[in-house]
């Protein structure tokens, strides 16, 4: 009997958590998102690339731009397909025509839609309904996700039903919007480095973020570093949003962002050889419980240890042959 694969046995009837790149670059103009693509190109899919619609295009030409965006995520540039777009949040008049441009162009190609300012799971659902009717036009039979980006008060209280949406993969943390919602209550300090980690208030909006997240099933992606002149900055934010958040994805907002972030949210490769070997006599076990070094493992440390080597996965994080041809191939 040919030996069951860890998503078949480790998470019963519920299906097993969604995996993303662990880093969401973000690019505005026609040039910036061409030249992301290009190091997506030369890194290979450990980030997405998102065009954004809502901070990228002037007032007045958000139709052009959203065009802009349709011809890029079908065109050889998004030689990945993992290029989404952030349109504008579901209050701005713009927001379905973005839809209809993009998803009704290159919906077959498009990685995600990313929904800003999302207060509540209806939000959601309107977003939903619009591109499944493009898509159904464009990219017949697919359900393409949804990312939703929480950065009000509502959309916190709301964030629990927010990631139980069955189209929802990822929950964002818009920390400079949602500092803002304090009219001035919270200091400036708190959208920055080290505040964000220490102020109470927006340290209880991350851990609520990233529970609602992981009860679901569903990715957390920690916000912005807006230190764009020193590239580790945003790795030693990935690394504590990681450590004391459990967020597995952040925010890139500069290209010299994007390998600290990957790095930092990258499974070392001690950690994946211990997990290859954890799950690998797992496997020849059946899934019963073993020992390894000394200690015991069953099927609650073997979900922590397949979490990790899926995340090791989607960095491209090298491992033994013989955990790819058992798990991956």
């Amino acid at each position: 009997m040919a030996a069951k694969h860890p998503s078949e046995v480790l998470f019963g009837a519920q299906s097993a958590p969604c995996v993303l790149p662990v880093c969401d670059h973000y690019a505005g103009s026609e040039a910036l998102i061409i030249k992301s693509l290009a190091l997506q190109r030369e890194l290979g899919a450990v980030f997405d690339v998102t065009a954004d619609c809502e901070d990228g295009a002037s007032v007045g030409s958000e139709r052009e731009h959203a065009t802009m965006v349709a011809d890029l995520v079908a065109s050889a540039h998004n030689g990945h397909d993992r290029l989404g777009v952030r349109i504008h949040d579901p209050s701005h008049h713009c927001w379905r025509d973005e839809v209809e441009i993009v998803v009704g162009a290159a919906g077959a190609r498009l990685a995600f839609v990313t929904i800003p300012k999302v207060d509540s799971r209806a939000s959601i659902d309107l977003v939903v309904a619009h591109i499944d009717a493009l898509a159904a036009r464009s990219a017949p039979g697919r359900e393409i996700p949804v990312h939703a980006l929480i950065e009000t008060h509502a959309g916190l209280r709301a964030a629990w039903e927010i990631a139980a949406h069955p189209r929802v993969q990822c929950l964002s943390f818009g920390l400079l919007d949602y500092v803002s919602g304090f009219d001035g209550a919270v200091p400036l300090s708190a959208m920055h480095s080290p505040g964000q980690f220490e102020h109470p208030l927006i340290r209880r909006a991350k851990a609520e973020i990233s529970i609602a997240a992981h009860s679901c099933g569903k990715v957390p992606s920690h916000g912005v570093c807006t230190n764009v002149s020193d590239a580790q900055a945003a790795g030693d934010d990935a690394a504590r949003a990681l450590a004391e958040f459990g967020f597995t994805r952040m925010w890139s907002i500069h290209p010299s962002q994007v390998r600290t972030i990957v790095a930092a949210l990258s499974p070392t490769s001690e950690q994946v050889s211990t997990a290859a070997q954890i799950l690998l006599a797992a496997r020849a076990a059946d899934w019963g419980p073993i020992r390894h070094a000394g200690k015991l493992e069953d099927r609650a440390s073997y979900r922590y240890w397949w979490a990790l080597l899926r995340r090791a996965h989607g960095a491209g994080t090298p491992m033994s042959e013989a955990a790819r041809q058992a798990f991956f191939d």
